[in-house]
């Protein structure tokens, strides 16, 4: 299913039915095409999911990446359904075969040039409502992660950079190492188009570095 109809108003009974190669998200009816993350995406994820399902290892809560369909409404309308990089649920009653029903206790969003309004805006303001404890709003090129703690209904924040280390409100005892989320990300995007692997080959072609040991260089950074 690759084109959805813009006035028609979806539910998670429609979601379940498509199978194309678009992935979407369902916010209050409207279906929104997910993009393909990138490589440097992939990598943070990853790492912050290594972590977490380290910390986890025989307790209760557990930790899933996308895609898996947590159903924000499942009790009313059952039309926001999203697919979050990561999340932690504590509460096993609140799965099924192919869903989660109801808000997870962590949600963690990865940022890319083209999902930032969808993550800090749309998703932000469905993640309150349901009442998510705590969201992650990780900036890949910023190298930072805004924490929100859900108090009174309502997310109090704090910005987390590339050396600290966060704690995980809703796990006791757990922490996030960011310098090692953030290591190791040279291939990285711009909102420009340029990366800065690019911009580094250009600084060493202007000091007269010859593209042979360029090549050698930036090989070895990415191994």
């Amino acid at each position: 299913m690759s084109n959805l109809a813009e006035e028609k108003r979806y539910t998670y009974r429609d979601y379940i039915k498509w199978d194309g190669d678009v992935r979407y998200e369902l916010i209050d009816g409207t279906a929104y095409a997910m993009a393909t993350p990138s490589r440097l995406h992939q990598k943070i994820s990853k790492k912050i999911f290594r972590q977490l399902d380290d910390f986890l290892t025989g307790k209760t809560c557990e930790v899933y990446y996308a895609p898996l369909a947590v159903r924000l409404n499942f009790d009313s309308f059952d039309d926001v359904v999203v697919e979050p990089d990561l999340f932690v649920v504590c509460d096993e009653s609140k799965f099924d075969n192919r869903s989660v029903k109801g808000a997870p206790d962590l949600i963690v969003e990865i940022l890319s040039p083209h999902n930032a309004r969808h993550d800090t805006v749309t998703k932000f303001r469905q993640y309150q409502r349901a009442g998510v404890k705590e969201y992650w709003i990780v900036d890949p090129n910023a190298k930072t992660v805004q924490v929100h703690i859900l108090e009174n209904g309502k997310y109090t924040d704090k910005v987390y950079r590339d050396d600290d280390v966060i704690p995980v409100h809703v796990l006791e005892g757990c922490q996030i190492n960011l310098a090692d989320v953030f290591y190791d990300t040279l291939e990285l995007e711009s909102t420009d188009g340029i990366t800065i692997k690019q911009r580094i080959i250009e600084a060493m072609k202007e000091k007269g570095v010859y593209t042979e040991q360029i090549g050698k260089i930036i090989g070895s950074v990415e191994s």
